[in-house]
């Protein structure tokens, strides 16, 4: 018969087991992060040894042609794809516990074509009147973009309880906005359309430190927010519902509005300075929360983050490297390894039913 030293003891190997299994994922996904930052700053059409890599970013010395790459070209597109990538799987995570469902994401239910559908039209208004369209204006019309999107799908969500016709919904939602986003340039002009096809295709090249500022001072402010909202969203997960969350006090219906601002301003941050990118708010969630064994806010939302920014920074280096020097578009490479996360899951959930 177990006595309440052997149940507390159990408890506390329980314990060490979780908190070695956190550890070792987060030393995984650091390590990852390092090594790809590493291969991302080396790779190229000018190839710089490790030693060179060290004097430049330690010292900021040595060959000014290699000084002016690392610095002005590499290092920005590098801490671009880190912090979009972080935002764009943290607003997946945000989209699975509002719909309680893994196949949730920006891009599944049309949030980012909507977002650019809005950048698409900002983008030729200000093209054709001031010739150039500020940071300010593309993450605003996103955000307005994201929003719309979400509305319906909210609205569509009101009328269907089936989840797999609320996700059919988002995606002809998500259909729309692309083939509204492609009639819009069909009639823009010519040096307009060259920008608008290179962004509307996703990519982090000719990324500034000014990006970097503006980008990374957003996320970081949303970011903190969910860190805030992390005890809420705990509570309000498919296991226990709405009614335990109520229980707990959260307002959840101020808390579900929350989730769609934090998730729609993170997906059109993305979407105004990258173009929309597909699949990394869907799987990386999905194999992070795997990879812990737990869904504990506190622990899977900065986990969520990292690993979001080391799937991105290795789509990107496959983007530049792969077929070199013809770079891809970095929704094309995310696809090709989320996709197939995806659809595990979706065959993994059918065997369950």
């Amino acid at each position: 018969m177990p006595t309440k030293e052997s149940d507390e003891a159990r408890l506390r190997q329980a314990g060490r087991r979780r908190r070695a299994r956190y550890a070792l994922v987060f030393l995984v996904l650091l390590l990852a992060f390092c090594a790809i930052t590493v291969l991302n700053i080396n790779s190229g059409s000018v190839r710089i040894s490790l030693p060179e890599i060290a004097r430049i970013l330690f010292r900021r010395t040595g060959d000014a042609a290699q000084v002016s790459i690392i610095w002005k070209i590499r290092l920005p597109r590098i801490f671009m794809a880190a912090i979009l990538g972080g935002a764009l799987a943290l607003s997946g995570f945000l989209l699975q516990t509002f719909f309680g469902n893994p196949i949730a994401g920006p891009f599944v239910l049309g949030i980012s074509s909507g977002a650019k559908m809005a950048v698409a039209l900002t983008m030729i208004w200000f093209l054709e009147r001031a010739g150039n369209a500020s940071s300010a204006a593309l993450i605003a019309a996103a955000f307005v973009g994201a929003l719309l999107s979400t509305g319906f799908v909210l609205l569509l969500s009101r009328r269907v309880a089936s989840m797999s016709v609320l996700l059919v919904g988002g995606i002809m939602i998500g259909y729309i906005c692309s083939a509204l986003t492609d009639f819009l340039v069909t009639f823009a002009d010519d040096a307009n359309i060259v920008n608008l096809h290179g962004w509307s295709l996703g990519s982090f090249s000719g990324m500034t430190w000014d990006n970097v500022a503006v980008a990374g001072a957003i996320v970081a402010v949303a970011l903190a927010l969910v860190f805030a909202l992390s005890k809420p969203i705990g509570a309000l997960t498919p296991m226990l519902g709405e009614a335990y969350a109520q229980s707990m006090g959260v307002s959840v219906r101020r808390f579900r509005v929350l989730l769609i601002l934090l998730s729609s301003v993170l997906s059109a941050c993305v979407t105004a300075f990258a173009g929309p990118i597909s699949f990394v708010g869907i799987a990386v969630p999905h194999l992070v929360k795997r990879g812990l064994h737990t869904a504990r806010p506190l622990v899977v939302i900065p986990a969520t983050f990292l690993g979001g920014a080391v799937f991105c920074m290795f789509c990107d280096l496959i983007a530049r490297t792969a077929f070199a020097p013809t770079e891809l578009n970095i929704s094309t490479v995310s696809s090709v390894f989320g996709a197939p996360v995806v659809i595990f899951m979706m065959l993994r959930r059918s065997g369950r039913d």
